[in-house]
């Protein structure tokens, strides 16, 4: 039997600690000599780019909502079956959302240790972990006799008996007060602590921690966090706490060695497809598994600069431009004449461009930024963007393709996440709600609770620009359509 070992970091809420501890983790075991495969709970872009500075290998996005469960799982399998353990950081608290860092430590049966903030406490510790710890007793007894759906059950179950193996105090002042700390938890192994002193810290910005195209994290300070860990942290039992076996039951070797993320693709694979893909420090954010998936397809990726490059790659057949932080480079970006230029008329030749976020924002006529200075763009859409002072949307959502486009035909139901400061500013947005000016929204959108939001998706030739980042996981035809978009081939 091929086992996968692995192990979930989840917090007691966000703000905790947790990427720290993810972080510290990743260091020691990299220090100790192992090959480490992370991932990321949920849609967060920023977390899994720090996890990649450190182990040296792409973490990958966890998503149950957008992706479900056999997608998950098959992720899961296919990047930990040559490493030799894997860590995936959790999202948030442990049991926050309908599909919580506990469901997907259900969904891929791995055990988890809790990070718990210490600051300010000492012996109240013990009711916080023990209160993690069996928080889900109650509800499992009442969902056995109001009978709820078996998967719920079962979870509930799982929760109370096995679901955390270890702690991990955060912000201790002293080995006194670890001592406090430790003693007061019950039947839940304490693995050590991290010091209220480390000194390390990730600048923060609008959307969260600095990405790591930026450099946050020297190797000075990755080689001292790594050795702060293995001091105060049992990395070696948090080692052999790492399990994997429900998932692996009824599986042959081969099965279980490299499951195939999306199905074969056969006759219909399409080649001879080159896509141009943004990528530096104003585009950074993408689901690595869509540029996988599209490789799968008969894609060729090629990566180039908006911010140093002087033009689109020669013999390219499309432009994926991915989210980031254009505002924050809106002076370069804006400054960089001949590539806009080439992306402009990369666009009005109707070759296929896909946008979202970031990018989107790149291919306005320009954005706003927070000083309220305006920096011209691409203009492939006639309408700007404004940044806010307060976040302007964030959420999972699910689309619904009103018509064929680059990346599905009418009808195809999609998932994604939006995250954002910025708006669509006035006049223009009467262009998009009309249709006019030769710009059509061409999502239905729904929010992970099923509640109707406006139209997004914006089409004007052949370029789709949105707000909303989608995971091509959450669909399997998205990467072979966007091939045979490129192609010229019919949908049906």
């Amino acid at each position: 039997m091929n086992t996968i070992k692995g192990i979930i970091i989840a917090g007691t809420h966000s703000g905790c600690g947790k990427t720290t501890v993810t972080l510290g983790i990743l260091a020691a075991l990299k220090k100790k000599g192992l090959s480490v495969q992370s991932f990321k709970t949920g849609p967060d872009f920023i977390d899994a780019g720090l996890h990649k500075v450190i182990t040296g290998r792409t973490s990958r996005n966890l998503d149950l909502w957008m992706c479900g469960e056999d997608y998950v799982r098959g992720c899961f399998e296919k990047y930990s079956a040559d490493a030799d353990i894997s860590v995936v950081e959790g999202v948030m608290g442990l049991y926050d959302g309908k599909l919580s860092t506990a469901s997907l430590a259900h969904t891929l049966d791995l055990p988890v240790i809790l990070v718990v903030d210490a600051y300010g406490m000492a012996e109240s510790a013990g009711a916080v972990v023990k209160g993690f710890r069996e928080y889900r007793a109650a509800e499992q007894q009442s969902s056995r006799a109001t009978g709820v759906e078996p998967f719920v059950t079962e979870l509930l179950s799982y929760c109370a008996t096995e679901l955390i193996n270890g702690v991990i105090f955060n912000r201790v002042a002293s080995e006194n007060h670890f001592n406090r700390l430790k003693d007061s938890v019950h039947d839940v192994p304490v693995l050590g602590y991290l010091p209220r002193d480390l000194n390390f810290e990730i600048p923060h910005r609008h959307l969260g921690l600095t990405v790591a195209e930026e450099g946050p994290i020297s190797e000075q300070t990755i080689q001292k966090l790594a050795d702060v860990v293995l001091k105060y942290v049992d990395v070696d039992a948090i080692a052999q706490k790492c399990k994997r076996a429900r998932a692996q039951k009824n599986k042959s070797p081969e099965e279980g060695k490299k499951p195939h993320l999306a199905p074969p693709l056969g006759k219909g694979r399409m080649g001879g497809v080159k896509i141009a893909v943004a990528h530096d420090k104003a585009f950074c954010f993408y689901y690595e598994d869509n540029l996988d998936l599209l490789k799968e397809a008969g894609a060729e990726i090629v990566l180039f600069s908006p911010l140093a490059d002087s033009k689109v790659p020669d013999d390219a057949d499309a432009v994926y431009i991915g989210g980031g932080y254009p505002e924050l480079y809106a002076k370069q970006l804006s400054g960089n004449k001949s590539m806009l230029e080439s992306v402009r008329h990369f666009a009005n030749e109707e070759k296929p461009v896909y946008a979202e976020c970031g990018g989107f924002m790149y291919l306005t006529e320009g954005i706003y930024d927070f000083d309220e200075v305006f920096y011209p763009m691409a203009g492939t859409f006639p309408l700007r963007t404004k940044m806010t002072k307060g976040r302007a949307k964030l959420g999972y959502r699910e689309l619904v393709l009103k018509q064929d486009s680059i990346i599905g035909e009418d009808g195809m139901t999609l998932r994604g996440h939006e995250f954002h400061y910025s708006e669509i500013t006035p006049p223009s947005l009467p262009y998009l709600r009309g249709g006019h000016g030769g710009v059509t929204a061409t999502y239905s959108v729904k929010d992970g609770n099923g509640k109707a939001l406006s139209g997004e998706g914006y089409l004007i030739k052949n370029t789709l620009g949105s707000y909303i980042h989608i995971h091509f996981g959450s669909n399997h035809s998205i990467a072979e359509n966007f091939i045979k978009h490129c192609k010229g081939v019919p949908w049906k």
